[in-house]
């Protein structure tokens, strides 16, 4: 009879990795006891936008076997790591950089949201911010002190279920950055390999706006899942989208998928929806380049508040639009990193 389940969970297929789910190793520990079918769906990721679909799926195939009158499943996350060889990161699940062509284009504010909403969908979730001269991220998370050194090894800041680690932390307040290329690669070297980040399923990397060293370094240090490039729906912002996208794939590095940011203007008082940077421009630029468009996010006065009262939008207003957008967000982002881990 338990050959019987099993085909029948067979049948079930993932609709992005395209294979039924036995196959692809997320039905564990199966059995049957007393009309009762017991087991584990064991997804790739715990932001994965069709949780509820397969996990429905599976119990009808279940119910569908004589003599199964009852199904009992526990669904649980499991981020896949590859053959990772003498990777500097072996504790890391997926990195994966967040990028844009220019700035001004909300980058860092989508990768903290971002960051957080794939912490409260229950991964374990590290944030380098690796915008050296411009550093936003403990701004905008609430945190305004140094790490600790344990076994000599910075020991990252942590809130919002979010792990980080950021120039911000190390410098005085108002003091400027001034180096050269080579000793900002010298730091972020320093930030992936002298932190403790531990396991992490999702190590999200700030980079700073352009395709220069940063990137470079980021790419031939790392064995990256893929970048996210981020853009406003105007032209002059998707001319840079392209030479950000052209930057990572010499470098080998695939493209998770564009995000359209500021994509309409949400009057708080009225609810008027205006698109002031144009629409859909992002969207049309990803189908041009035969990339996966991610999503939108709207331009809402309270993700500018959130941010700087140091408690990202996706925490304070999970309910507002802006909040909801960015935790589709990270669904999209968690099934594209599935997708080419697993591919």
């Amino acid at each position: 009879m338990l050959d019987v389940l099993r085909t029948a969970l067979s049948n079930v297929i993932d609709p992005d990795l395209h294979k039924d789910l036995v196959t692809l190793n997320m039905i564990r520990n199966l059995r049957i006891e007393g009309g009762v079918a017991d087991f584990d769906l064991v997804l790739t990721t715990g932001a994965c936008p069709v949780k509820q679909q397969l996990e429905d799926q599976c119990r009808a195939a279940a119910l569908s076997v004589p003599g199964v009158s009852r199904v009992d499943v526990r669904v649980s996350a499991e981020v896949p790591k590859g053959p990772r060889g003498e990777d500097i990161l072996p504790g890391v699940g997926h990195v994966i950089g967040v990028g844009s062509g220019k700035g001004g284009v909300g980058k860092s504010t989508v990768t903290v949201n971002l960051a957080c909403a794939l912490a409260a969908a229950g991964s374990r979730v590290g944030l380098l911010d690796a915008d050296i001269y411009g550093p936003s991220v403990p701004t905008m998370m609430g945190i305004n002190h140094q790490p600790l050194v344990k076994d000599k090894k910075l020991v990252p800041l942590e809130r919002h279920g979010v792990k980080m680690i950021s120039m911000g932390f190390l410098l005085e307040e108002r003091q400027a950055v001034v180096w050269r290329g080579p000793m900002l690669v010298g730091a972020l070297k320093q930030f992936l390999t002298d932190v403790a980040w531990g396991d992490l399923d999702y190590l999200l990397v700030d980079l700073p706006p352009g395709t220069g060293d940063i990137q470079l370094t980021l790419a031939q240090n790392t064995r990256m899942t893929g970048a996210v490039v981020i853009s406003t729906p105007q032209a002059v912002a998707l001319a840079d989208v392209r030479r950000s996208v052209s930057m990572f794939q010499k470098v080998n590095v695939p493209i998770l998928g564009i995000v359209e940011n500021m994509s309409e203007f949400v009057c708080p008082a009225c609810g008027h929806v205006e698109a002031i940077f144009g629409h859909g421009g992002a969207e049309d630029e990803a189908s041009l380049l035969k990339l996966p468009f991610l999503g939108r996010i709207p331009l809402e006065p309270s993700i500018r508040k959130a941010g700087d009262d140091g408690m990202p939008v996706t925490i304070a207003n999970a309910g507002s639009a802006s909040g909801r957008a960015f935790r589709t967000l990270a669904g999209a982002v968690a099934q594209q990193a599935s997708m080419a881990r697993l591919a």
